[in-house]
């Protein structure tokens, strides 16, 4: 499952984010195309912004050769949008085709193949996963020097798919609605989250300086 329909308004491109070009790609054809190489998996879900279905398909379609994605409209959050992608997975989840699911920021370029396969990995063995990242330096609203053992969440983050798929049903029956998948998974599950080891070259493209380092460091 791959997010791709945030607002993205802090790039200032005035259009979907992850539809600007990183190199010869779109930046959010770069994960697509690691996640259909990646082996053992079934489906990719591309999950878009309203109205953008079709902007979204003709962007990817140069690159993606003769492989194809399913794509589902989000929803006004990110728990909705990764809500609609479950109930789209929902039969093969159910009918035990899929055993884990990882969902993905569309504007994370450069996580790569051997961080989708490793998250993939601890998820299938332990329930959960995600990738983290020793932060440091970082300081409190106050001016405090925060604890240099601080780590940042980062995507993609997987976890097996009927426990995953449970849990946001019983957050849809609450009326809940998390940050990320972690936070749904760790309120209705007793299962683990483990920490894969990642690097800051995993960067989120927030800012249109984003996209410059991303592309010296892709």
């Amino acid at each position: 499952m791959i997010l791709a329909a945030g607002a993205g308004q802090r790039v200032g491109a005035g259009a979907n984010k992850v539809l600007l070009p990183l190199g010869e790609l779109p930046v959010l054809a770069w994960s697509v195309r690691d996640a259909l190489a990646l082996d053992g998996v079934r489906r990719v879900l591309v999950v878009v912004r309203p109205g953008e279905l079709d902007v979204v398909a003709a962007a990817l379609a140069p690159y993606l050769g003769e492989a194809e994605v399913g794509m589902v409209e989000g929803g006004p959050t990110r728990h909705a949008s990764e809500w609609n992608a479950l109930v789209a997975l929902r039969p093969e989840i159910e009918g035990g085709q899929l055993d884990v699911v990882a969902i993905h920021d569309g504007a994370r370029p450069l996580a790569g193949r051997q961080l989708f396969s490793a998250t993939i990995a601890a998820a299938r063995e332990l329930g959960g996963a995600i990738p983290c990242v020793r932060l440091s330096g970082l300081l409190a609203l106050d001016g405090r020097e925060l604890p240099a053992e601080l780590d940042g969440v980062q995507t993609p983050q997987a976890f097996r798919a009927a426990e995953l798929l449970a849990a946001y049903s019983r957050a849809e029956a609450d009326g809940f609605d998390g940050t990320d998948t972690a936070t749904c998974w760790a309120r209705y599950t007793d299962l683990p989250v483990a920490a894969v080891a990642s690097t800051p070259a995993n960067l989120k493209i927030t800012f249109p300086e984003d996209l410059d380092l991303a592309l010296r460091l892709g």
